[in-house]
């Protein structure tokens, strides 16, 4: 890897939905002048200019996977100081506990995982709610730090639609990292932000061009 090149790395540490989560990023970045690598060396995280923490499948999984790689100390480093992205359960990540597992994550941003807990009760149609949500649901986004939505969500419009699976969901200990919000038998973060960091619960890679803007939107993003 070439140190002037401008990189973004997509973190592979065998959990992630790193093929659409990488052609994603790809065609956000054409005609950017940024390199996209789907890298497990933790040297390549040092050296990317930014980072994209994808996540999948169950978090005690993830974050033994995240361990076990050798990577976890680079991506802690990176969070320190460059633009991250964490994607579904790499947003999860990013929080202090999960209750799937009772799992530790990486608290870069305070605050806990939960499991819907929704067993009985109906959707405003009348249909019971489902558990994982699966399918599209509008995000609603949060102005905080003085009255302004987050620079990532630039030129998309309010509550556009975004793409979910997901049993479980981000609560931010101070609302003010709560970035986006969805309805799933009540509100939930479905974005959250700190510093240099941004993250969603949703797939920006499967939510068609509104997923597309985020990505081209933080390959932009000056933190």
């Amino acid at each position: 890897m070439k140190s002037e090149a401008k990189t973004v790395a997509v973190v592979d540490y065998g959990m992630g939905n790193l093929r659409s989560v990488s052609q994603a990023v790809q065609a956000a970045a054409e005609g950017t002048g940024w390199t996209v690598v789907v890298t497990s060396r933790p040297e390549d995280v040092r050296a990317a200019q930014r980072v994209v923490l994808p996540g999948q499948g169950a978090m005690p999984d993830c974050m033994s996977e995240l361990r076990e790689s050798g990577l976890q100390a680079s991506v802690l480093e990176a969070a320190a100081s460059k633009p991250m992205f964490g994607v579904c359960v790499g947003m999860q990540m990013l929080l202090d506990r999960s209750a799937e597992g009772d799992t530790p994550g990486l608290s870069l941003i305070h605050g806990e995982v939960l499991k819907f807990d929704l067993a009985g009760r109906h959707q405003p149609d009348g249909s019971r709610y489902k558990v994982p949500q699966m399918g599209w649901n509008r995000v609603g986004q949060v102005r905080h730090g003085g009255g302004a939505v987050h620079p990532v969500w630039a030129g998309v419009p309010d509550q556009s639609y975004f793409y979910f699976v997901h049993s479980f969901y981000a609560r931010p200990l101070d609302a003010a990292h709560c970035a986006g919000e969805a309805d799933y038998g009540g509100p939930f973060a479905a974005a959250i932000a700190r510093d240099n960091i941004f993250a969603t619960q949703f797939h920006p890679e499967k939510s068609a061009e509104h997923g597309l803007a985020l990505y081209r939107n933080f390959l932009h993003w000056n933190p």
